[in-house]
C-alpha cells in the first residue's frame, strides 16, 4: 500500500463504470498508462468501504504478479493521499469490445480469436486461484496488435455482484447458480465468457430482441432458447450451449476445456453480417465471385430472403435462392442455405 503522489499525472477521462472512472495518465517510469479511480459506491457504509479498500489493496498485490499476454498488466494500486479513493494503474490499451458489440455482428473467425485470447487469459487467472466475476465485452480490451486482453479482474466480490448488477448491466452475464445464491466460481466465469461470445457474434441490434437475461436465466434452460443468426453453424451453437448449461457439471470444467472446444469450430465460409431494423445482410467474396444474402421483415407475418452471387470482373449474376414466408420458415430456409 502506498499514497498517491503527483508523479502520476491524470489526463482525460476515457471510460466510466459503476466502480469508478478511467483516465489516461502519465507515469514517469512507464509512460502513458490507464488509471482507474475506485470509489465508495452509493449505499456502501464507511465501514464496508474501509474493509473493501483493504481487500482491493491485497488483491492488487496478487494482480501485479498475474502477468500474461492476455491479461491487462496491472502496475500498482495506490491510496490517494486526500480524497479516500484508490487508483489502479494499468497497461493502456486501444479500447474495449463494447463499441465493437454495439457496431454489429463480428465475423466468426474474429470471435474465435477473441475467444482464444480471452480463455488463455482466464486460464492464467484461474490457475492463480483468482476469479474474474465480470466478463463482458466492456472488460475485454484490445492492444495495438488486436490481441484481446482481460481487464477489470479480481476487483469484484460476491458481496457486490447482485447489488450492482442492475445498474452496471452486469446482470445479463450472471450464471443461473449465481442467481440461486450459490456464488461465483470458475464455471460461472465460463458461463459469462460464453454469453460474451454470443453477444459478439450477434451484435447489439440482434440482442435487443432477447428478453432481459437477468429474468430469463432464472427460468432455466436459457441457453437452449437463445435466438441465433442463421449463418452461425451448429458446431458453434453446441459449444456455447454447453458452456452455458444450467447444470455446472455439464459445462466445460475449466477454461482450457472451453478453449479446446472453441478451437475446433468452423469459421468458413467467412461471412460478414450487417443488421438494421428489419433487415439483415450477409456478404463474402471468393477470387471470382461476390455473394450476398438478404433477409427482410416485410411485416410481422411476412419475411423474405434472397441470395445471389455476382462476378468480380466479367460474368453474370446468379440467383441462388429466394422465398417469402413466415419468420420461422425464413430462418429455417436460411439455416439450410448457410449449411450447404
Amino acid at each position: 500500500m502506498s499514497d498517491f503522489t503527483s508523479e502520476l499525472k491524470l489526463g482525460k477521462e476515457i471510460a466510466s463504470g459503476f466502480f469508478g472512472k478511467v483516465f489516461i495518465a502519465d507515469d514517469p517510469a512507464r509512460g502513458p498508462v490507464a488509471v482507474k479511480r475506485l470509489h465508495q459506491y452509493s449505499g456502501e457504509s464507511d465501514a464496508d468501504w474501509n474493509v473493501r479498500k483493504e481487500t482491493l489493496l491485497h488483491e492488487a498485490q496478487m494482480l501485479v504478479q498475474a502477468e500474461h499476454p492476455n491479461i491487462v498488466r496491472v502496475h500498482q494500486l495506490v491510496r490517494h493521499a486526500s480524497d479516500d479513493t484508490l487508483h489502479l494503474a494499468m497497461e493502456l490499451c486501444e479500447g474495449s469490445l463494447q463499441k465493437t458489440f454495439e457496431a454489429g455482428p463480428l465475423p466468426l473467425y474474429r470471435v474465435q480469436r477473441i475467444a482464444s485470447d480471452t480463455l488463455l487469459g482466464l486460464d492464467a487467472l484461474h490457475s492463480r486461484g483468482m476469479l474474474h466475476r465480470d466478463i463482458k465485452p466492456g472488460n475485454i480490451l484490445l492492444d495495438q496488435h488486436g490481441t484481446a486482453k482481460i481487464g477489470d479482474f479480481g476487483l469484484v466480490t460476491d458481496d457486490l455482484i447482485l447489488g450492482y448488477g442492475s445498474g452496471a448491466g452486469y446482470s445479463n452475464h450472471l450464471a443461473p447458480e449465481v442467481w440461486a445464491g450459490l456464488g461465483t466460481s470458475v464455471k460461472s466465469d465460463i458461463w459469462a465468457v460464453a454469453m460474451t461470445l454470443f453477444r459478439l457474434m450477434h451484435g447489439r441490434q440482434w440482442c435487443l430482441q432477447i428478453p432481459s437475461a437477468s429474468d430469463e436465466v432464472k427460468k432455466g434452460n436459457f441457453a437452449q432458447r437463445l435466438p441465433w443468426l442463421p449463418h452461425v453453424p451448429d458446431s458453434w451453437r453446441r459449444v456455447i450451449r454447453k458452456a452455458m448449461h444450467d447444470d455446472t457439471k455439464q459445462r466445460y470444467q475449466n477454461a482450457a476445456q472451453f478453449l479446446n472446444a472453441i478451437s475446433g469450430v468452423t469459421c468458413d465460409p467467412k461471412w460478414e453480417c450487417r443488421i438494421a431494423a428489419g433487415h439483415v445482410v450477409w456478404e463474402r467474396k471468393t477470387d471470382k465471385r461476390r455473394f450476398k444474402v438478404e433477409w427482410l421483415e416485410r411485416s410481422l407475418k411476412k419475411h423474405e430472403w434472397s441470395a445471389a452471387s455476382y462476378p468480380i470482373g466479367d460474368g453474370n449474376k446468379r440467383n441462388l435462392g429466394k422465398a417469402t414466408s413466415s419468420k420461422k420458415d425464413c430462418i429455417r430456409a436460411l439455416e439450410k442455405f448457410f449449411s450447404t
